[in-house]
């Protein structure tokens, strides 16, 4: 066979086994759809296999803590009942196939990896949800690292039997879109997706000029039928790895207000690479974990 007609069957094959999630770079531009302009929303369809899809759940499954929303005053995680979630943050790379999921995401996004979070899973169960809310920061202490979210990944881990649709309550056509009796009473007020196994939504907070969009407020509708799980991942403006701007501030400090008790059950050396991070990407949980001088 001439080389040419290898190269062609190779690169076929790898788009091929990605699109059906096989933890490659590449992506399949024509299973995605553009269902807004305001905000810049597309979703794609199987970007995940069901397999991935799977074993994301499992990873999760026992680490699940209460969710957690930023304080708009001062920036840090607190309750709310605006979120009524439970949730858990996987570490970047932590297994080959999380590292090809990032890889596929960035590939699709034209976003580094460095600039995005771990990995957060969630779980929805019958009337959970998330209010209205923006993915981009009011508080100056999130901008620090990274600088405000650019863009969100949205992954669906399950079916859902009835609820649980990402819904843009002001978006631009929300009321162009036809909505029956199997959309739940919140989705039918805004642009709506269903959540549907393997699918993945990706949305813009910030306009193309990097000025914060209002259009992006986003709610999760409560569940009404079944359970919703499902896979953020966060992308900053800049590197929220390695932020030059705030190293050194960053390699004595905790992220998050529960790191003293996650130290404290031990995290520290059961998840590492996120409590104390790795030679490339610093821990959320340094001070708790007692790897730098407080």
């Amino acid at each position: 066979m001439p080389p040419l007609l290898l190269a062609a069957l190779a690169l076929a094959l790898a788009l091929s086994h990605a699109a059906a999630g096989g933890g490659t770079g590449f992506y399949d531009p024509a299973r995605v759809t553009q269902i807004s302009w305001r905000p810049r929303a597309f979703l794609y369809s199987g970007f995940l296999s069901h397999a991935e899809c799977d074993h994301l759940i499992k990873l999760a499954k026992g680490r699940l803590e209460k969710s957690m929303v930023a304080d708009n005053e001062s920036g840090k995680s607190v309750m709310s009942q605006v979120r009524t979630s439970s949730g858990t943050f996987l570490s970047k790379r932590e297994d080959e196939i999380i590292s090809g999921i990032e890889k596929r995401v960035a590939a699709w996004t034209f976003l580094p990896e460095e600039n995005a979070e771990s990995m957060q899973v969630l779980h929805y169960e019958v009337g959970q949800k998330y209010d209205a809310h923006f993915d981009y920061f009011s508080d100056k202490k999130n901008v620090k690292r990274g600088g405000h979210r650019v863009a969100t990944v949205l992954m669906y881990l399950t079916d859902v039997k009835k609820g649980g649709e990402t819904v843009f309550p002001i978006a631009e056509g929300r009321d162009l879109q036809h909505k029956d009796e199997t959309w739940s009473e919140r989705a039918r007020h805004g642009l709506a997706v269903k959540p549907r196994k393997g699918d993945a939504l990706l949305f813009f907070s910030l306009h193309v000029n990097a000025t914060t969009d209002p259009s992006s407020l986003h709610a999760s509708c409560p569940v009404v039928e079944g359970e919703k799980w499902s896979a953020t991942k966060w992308i900053h403006v800049r590197s929220f790895d390695n932020p030059p701007d705030v190293m050194t501030d960053a390699r004595c400090s905790d992220d998050n207000e529960q790191c003293p008790r996650w130290a404290a059950l031990g995290e520290c050396y059961k998840n590492a690479k996120y409590m104390v991070g790795t030679k490339d990407t610093l821990g959320s949980c340094r001070k708790s974990c007692g790897v730098c001088d407080a």
